[in-house]
């Protein structure tokens, strides 16, 4: 199953790649139509680059080298003189990817060495494994996050608290901005949001995931049942999913409505499992929300 969806992908990542240079040769037609300087400097770097990695193939003359990348400097600097007059960024004639990191293509290149972006890593755990549990991160966000839903009056008998439960949401909104902003600290604890139901505990782990998403944070949102059902599935051969893998290693695990599952001692085990290996994986910072 994931093969196929991952191949479909990346027939869509192709896609967004042709579309990106095709709006890019459409911005530079156009501007180059009314700003043929531009054209001259973009055609020069052009031949000085193909200059310089012929010398540096060939012979290897440093002093010839470092006066063809002064030129390409100079030009460079003459370009985004004329973008800045032009109220243009500097990446206007540069493709505008949905992905910078691995500039749509899913995979990022490294030391011969080629290590699926977190983007593609992401879209498959959203066809997978999160399907409706994160559908809603337009609307449930930091964005939508309104404290004057929660009452400023102090009721100890009502809400077992010296606080009001706009204080109290204050303090645990603090405790959440810590946590999205030290998340890649190994000593940064995970989260435990205990209540009833409706006091906000989804909405809150969906405002976190959404700030890790825009982060380049990989996260996986699953049901305590389902997603024991899933592992203790895949453990037994039933599926032939990775889910167990996925689960160990998501940046973001999130398990929503642990305690609802029926309750047994494999399930006991798979939890205390994905709990301590989350723990303890020392190659990578993994951090997980109950």
């Amino acid at each position: 199953m994931e093969n196929n969806t991952q191949k479909q992908l990346l027939k869509e990542y192709e896609q967004k790649r042709f579309k990106a240079q095709e709006d890019l040769e459409k911005r530079k037609s156009r501007l180059y139509d009314s700003n043929p300087k531009l054209k001259e400097i973009e055609e020069k770097l052009n031949e000085l680059g193909i200059s310089t990695a012929k010398l540096i193939l060939q012979k290897n003359d440093k002093t010839y080298i470092d006066s063809l990348k002064k030129q390409v400097e100079e030009l460079k600097l003459e370009k985004n003189r004329i973008l800045a007059e032009l109220q243009l960024s500097k990446d206007f004639l540069l493709p505008h990817y949905e992905c910078n990191i691995c500039k749509d293509s899913g995979f990022i290149q490294n030391n011969n060495t080629s290590t699926m972006c977190s983007c593609l890593k992401q879209k498959l755990f959203d066809i997978e494994y999160n399907k409706s549990n994160i559908s809603k991160l337009n609307t449930e966000n930091f964005s939508t996050f309104d404290l004057n839903l929660y009452s400023d009056e102090i009721e100890k008998e009502k809400y077992h608290s010296n606080i009001s439960p706009r204080e109290n949401i204050k303090i645990i909104k603090n405790i959440v901005d810590t946590f999205i902003k030290n998340f890649d600290n190994p000593d940064e604890k995970n989260l435990l949001f205990l209540g009833n139901t409706g006091l906000g505990k989804t909405f809150l782990s969906n405002c976190i995931a959404n700030e890790l998403l825009k982060n380049g944070k990989t996260v996986l949102y699953q049901t305590a049942p389902i997603m024991l059902e899933n592992i203790i599935d895949a453990r037994f051969g039933k599926t032939d999913n990775n889910i167990c893998e996925n689960v160990y290693s998501v940046d973001l695990l999130i398990i929503d409505d642990l305690g609802t599952e029926s309750i047994n001692n494999i399930k006991h085990t798979e939890l205390f499992n994905i709990i301590n290996t989350r723990l303890l994986n020392s190659n990578r910072t993994t951090k997980t929300i109950i």
